[in-house]
């Protein structure tokens, strides 16, 4: 059974709004209301628990009344809960839209990954110098390694949201953050590689032009973009059920700090033509994800929305 406890602080003239929007709802459970308890911001202290499927409805109806601005609302996830009432309306009433995803949630988790401190550049360039030694000596964990600490598909995400909610000071915020990250990460390995390179210390296969690694990435073809597209319906999905090992196996199939680092270590080692590939390479995969990010969460509100709607409840939107 999977529900959401809600802790609301209510304005006296809205309390009475709000108690009959969550008595209506069969979905709601536990509701309990202390009158002018809660402080900064003053106000009705209201508490309750539901079902995850349902709560879609429930808290856009509690931010049409303002209760986010004028008041507060707090989500959390209940880990364990022993209700037969609640457990028998999931099982019987409820359905399909048991598994609907809390949006607030999800776009809560999004919009927490757009924010652009100074360790977002730092890991950029520190999975972009992983990835250059990976290259460099031919080694494919180490280009794993470099996709799993880059934290680039939070901002290409955070974009998507953006553009799908008309936010253009997210979208342009996403992109700044994603180009210079990006470039930061090419000027680091290029200084890397480059370094490498004028003291000699380039493994004697890379120098001989075996560079399996290098190829693979530079060279984006047909199979490059059907990654991509899937990567980008995987991540969305992942994101939205809260499946975190799902979401690892994007961060390990997306071209695009691999990509990064190759730009960097060819202009070092003049490979002008790895360079243009893997530059191609970068940008396909980043529109790509952003693309499919952007049709993918649209597609999701749709289907769930006609979910709730099928079964008589428009917790799905």
């Amino acid at each position: 059974m999977q529900m959401i406890h809600v802790r609301l602080v209510s304005p006296p003239d809205l309390t009475s709004r709000a108690i009959g929007l969550l008595t209506d709802d069969r979905y709601v459970f536990n509701l309990v209301v202390l009158p002018e308890l809660a402080h900064n911001p003053d106000g009705d202290a209201i508490e309750c628990d539901m079902l995850a499927g349902a709560a879609n409805a429930v808290l856009r109806g509690l931010r049409e009344l303002e209760l986010d601005r004028r008041g507060s609302i707090v989500i959390e996830p209940v880990e364990m809960a022993f209700s037969g009432t609640a457990a028998a309306a999931e099982q019987q009433q409820l359905g399909a839209l048991a598994h609907a995803p809390v949006w607030e949630e999800v776009e809560a988790r999004i919009r927490a990954e757009g924010t652009y401190l100074p360790s977002f550049y730092v890991y950029l360039v520190i999975a972009g110098l992983i990835g250059a030694v990976g290259i460099v000596t031919n080694s494919q964990i180490l280009i794993v390694a470099a996709m799993v600490v880059g934290p680039e598909y939070g901002a290409i995400t955070s974009v998507a949201l953006g553009i799908d909610h008309g936010n253009g000071t997210r979208i342009r915020q996403g992109l700044f953050a994603l180009t210079a990250g990006f470039l930061l990460a090419i000027l680091a390995t290029f200084l890397f590689s480059w370094a490498i390179r004028g003291f000699g210390l380039q493994p004697k296969a890379y120098e001989l032009g075996i560079r399996p690694v290098s190829d693979l990435i530079d060279a984006p073809n047909f199979f490059s973009v059907v990654v991509a597209v899937l990567a980008g319906i995987v991540g969305i999905m992942s994101l939205t059920q809260a499946r975190t090992s799902a979401l690892l196996g994007v961060f390990i199939s997306v071209t695009t700090i691999p990509a990064a680092a190759d730009i960097g270590v060819s202009l070092a080692f003049s490979s002008w033509s790895e360079a243009r590939g893997s530059l191609i390479q970068l940008l396909l995969n980043i529109v790509l994800l952003i693309v499919v990010g952007v049709l993918m969460l649209r597609y999701q509100w749709a289907v769930w929305r006609r979910i709730g709607r099928r079964s008589g409840h428009t917790g799905g939107e």
